[in-house]
């Protein structure tokens, strides 16, 4: 599949190139970037989700290394990033510093992904303990917003781990302004693997979880997948909500409509998405994100 992209050959080897012979420069880029609001305008946020690769998951669909390829990522991040009504960009430090190298971030709100230890499919994968960004580093290095993976399960004892650590991130986040995006499931442990149970009653359970935790709710988002009865699922919170895309295999014209349905629901400030978008079935990465960020901005100039 060919993605048009203006982002060129000469660019990408000029990462790599700069990431050898200049590792300083990244450092440079990001505090030199043009920095925005996270919220302004209608008040409504469209994240593009590019954090999968380092939890392990490469696959999209029935292609089990879609996102492997580095360059082609890029590209189509690229396009998405330079699309009108894309707010930002979430991912782990290697693709947020490539994506700075890159001069992609400039006005776009930057989310940081901070735990990705729990690797897809590993015999260890509840326990996602924080192995990426820490709250101190994007403050210094001027990332926007936090997010965090959470998944409680509650027949693993390492869980009550999982819940002490994520309060003390939310804690030092809300003591730094920032804001973090916690993104809760309840999970169980099926055949070997983990599964987060998408039921609307799980659903309101992880919510009422996941905003009791830290010392200050003051930063705390919630990043909330598109289940049966969200009007129920909202209702369970008053924290700024964006939704999730996922990877479901639904026709896209149906994920699209289950979005707009749930965008209009009080509290929710916007879709978070990665591969739904940025490998949609037909490859027309422009048409998808932009039918997405109609969606989020609707009526809005942005």
């Amino acid at each position: 599949m060919t993605i048009t992209s203006d982002l060129g050959v000469d660019e990408l080897a000029r990462v790599r190139r700069v990431r050898a012979e200049e590792p300083g420069a990244i450092r440079a880029a990001l505090a030199g970037r043009r920095r925005r609001e996270v919220v302004r305008g209608d008040g409504r946020l469209f994240i593009v989700a590019a954090d999968h690769p380092a939890r392990g998951a490469l696959a999209v669909g029935q292609d089990p290394t879609a996102m492997a390829n580095r360059d082609d990522l890029l590209r189509r991040l690229a396009i998405a990033l330079r699309r009108p009504g894309v707010d930002g960009v979430l991912g782990t430090p290697d693709i947020i510093d490539d994506l700075a190298l890159l001069g992609l971030l400039d006005d776009k709100i930057v989310v940081g992904s901070m735990n990705r230890g729990g690797l897809r499919g590993a015999r260890f994968e509840m326990d996602d303990r924080f192995t990426s960004y820490d709250v101190e580093t994007m403050v210094e290095s001027g990332v926007d917003f936090a997010k965090t993976l959470l998944r409680v399960n509650l027949d693993d004892a390492g869980t009550a781990a999982t819940l002490e650590s994520t309060a003390r991130v939310v804690t030092e986040a809300a003591r730094a302004g920032l804001p973090i995006m916690l993104e809760p499931f309840m999970s169980r442990w099926h055949d070997g693997r983990v599964v987060n149970d998408l039921s609307t009653d799980a659903v309101v359970l992880s919510i009422a979880i996941a905003a009791g935790l830290g010392a200050s709710s003051a930063s705390t988002w919630m990043k909330l997948p598109v289940v049966d009865d969200m009007e129920r699922v909202m209702a369970a919170t008053t924290l700024p909500t964006l939704l999730l895309g996922g990877d479901s295999g639904a026709d896209p014209d149906d994920t699209f409509a289950s979005w707009q349905e749930a965008l209009a629901l009080p509290g929710v400030r916007g879709l978070t998405v990665g591969r739904t978008l940025l490998y949609p079935p037909d490859g027309d990465v422009v048409a998808a994100v932009d039918i997405a960020a109609g969606l989020v901005h609707a009526g809005s100039a942005s």
